[in-house]
């Protein structure tokens, strides 16, 4: 391939992103001989906003919304740098890219997602292949997130009626895709099903589109 695909998984806490980025890459791995690069949604690739990310995202505040914004931003000019230049070499896996960012500025401070997509779109060059949308109803993504060990989290982010608004913007702004172009095209998955078959589905998605490379010997 002259071009690796740039593929984004999004989706509410505790619907399974981080098990299909895995899954992706341990089969990118074992089918093509390549290794993916995986990224997330804030790599701290630009130290001087660093401390902007870290305040911004967990104690958000009217004082800081515009310092946050900038910062992601600048991370996500940073990191699409990075994608860019991989891109030609390898498949880029991110979990979560501008969709989670337009669903937390929607709801933390009342900002329409167009203003925040623009806000981070502007220059950034680098359009997913795909957009893989993992939906599940906010009472099952919480009743994950709960089960799952260590901090893992949020008093005031993982609740169910935050999460519930959360999910209504992944989808108004899904549903309107002309609006949104830079997260490329978007392909939804139940992610109530179990974790073979999303990750199947996802597998799939990637072969219609034809984000697959060839497999060694040249067997598609």
């Amino acid at each position: 391939m002259n071009r690796y695909p740039f593929i984004v998984i999004e989706g509410l806490d505790g619907t399974g992103k981080t098990t299909l980025r895995k899954g992706l890459f341990r089969l990118f791995e074992g089918l093509f001989r390549i290794t993916p690069l995986a990224a997330l949604t804030t790599n701290f690739l630009d130290a001087a906003v660093a401390g902007d990310l870290v305040d911004g995202k967990y104690q958000p505040t009217e004082e800081n919304e515009f310092r946050y914004l900038a910062a992601l931003a600048a991370d996500k000019q940073a990191t699409a740098r990075l994608i860019a230049a991989s891109l030609p070499v390898r498949p880029v896996i991110v979990d979560r890219w501008l969709l989670s960012e337009l669903g937390f500025f929607s709801v933390k401070h009342g900002r329409p997602p167009k203003e925040t997509y623009a806000a981070l779109t502007e220059g950034l060059g680098v359009v997913p292949a795909l957009t893989l949308v993992l939906d599940i109803t906010p009472e099952a993504a919480m009743k994950r997130a709960a089960a799952r060990s260590g901090d893992a989290t949020r008093p005031d982010w993982d609740v169910l009626d935050i999460q519930a608004r959360v999910r209504d913007v992944y989808q108004t702004v899904t549903e309107e895709p002309g609006a949104f172009p830079a997260l490329g095209r978007v392909f939804r998955i139940d992610a109530a099903q179990d974790r073979a078959t999303v990750l199947h589905t996802a597998w799939q998605a990637l072969d219609q589109y034809g984000l697959l490379p060839e497999l060694p010997g040249g067997t598609a």
